[in-house]
């Protein structure tokens, strides 16, 4: 699939950008995950899976296996979407934990492991501890959108979870400005769109003053 446009990474947050994958940037949505190709594209312009990795799966993959995946990712996004907007606004409490029990249960499909290795500049530098994956079947590839979703749960104050405040627009984001003033889901789509139309609205009041 030829993408329309490249995705969009404005929610300052892994876990909403993988949301944000499907929008209506313009007039017209877009769904960024619409199949396989379009998942294999998002997940390496998220750098959430090494290009390398997603070649080796595309290669291997049998006839339509990564279109079923793709249709597994938007379930998932859908499913997690219905989860933010329905708690987005306020604190997670401990009570939500049980709807995240899907997300649990994908997380546990992770095969991953820590090996040993040198440091980053030579020998005498030391070890460190390096966190690899065994990319053993697409199915792999949601592992690291369920991370960020995890994260965002885990690290985010979802009393600054908020929409874009653009009257079509449906992008989430988590606020990060100081005193959480963020209204939009950028200044350059509908930050601007915004005050376009606050201006027209002006000039016309304008105009109505001197008729």
């Amino acid at each position: 699939m030829t993408q329309p446009m490249p995705a969009l990474f404005l929610a300052d947050s892994p876990g909403l950008d993988f949301l944000n994958s499907l929008a209506t940037p313009v007039d017209t949505p877009v769904d960024w995950l619409d199949d396989g190709e379009g998942l294999l594209s998002w997940l390496g312009q998220a750098r959430l899976v090494p290009e390398d990795v997603l070649g080796t799966i595309r290669a291997r993959a049998i006839p339509g296996e990564i279109d079923r995946l793709a249709a597994q990712a938007r379930s998932l996004r859908e499913w997690f979407r219905t989860f933010v907007r329905s708690h987005k606004g306020r604190p997670l409490k401990a009570a939500d934990l049980s709807e995240l029990e899907p997300l649990n249960e994908l997380l546990k499909r992770d095969d991953e492991f820590h090996q040993v290795v040198a440091g980053a500049d030579d020998a005498s530098s030391g070890f460190r501890l390096l966190r690899s994956r065994r990319w053993t079947s697409p199915e792999t590839l949601l592992i690291p959108i369920a991370e960020s979703l995890a994260q965002l749960v885990c690290d985010e104050d979802f009393s600054y979870v908020k929409a874009c405040e653009g009257p079509t627009c449906t992008l989430l984001f988590a606020d990060h400005t100081r005193g959480h003033a963020r209204r939009w889901c950028s200044m350059s789509l509908c930050g601007n769109r915004a005050k376009q139309a606050a201006h027209r609205r002006r000039l016309k009041g304008e105009a109505a003053d001197h008729a």
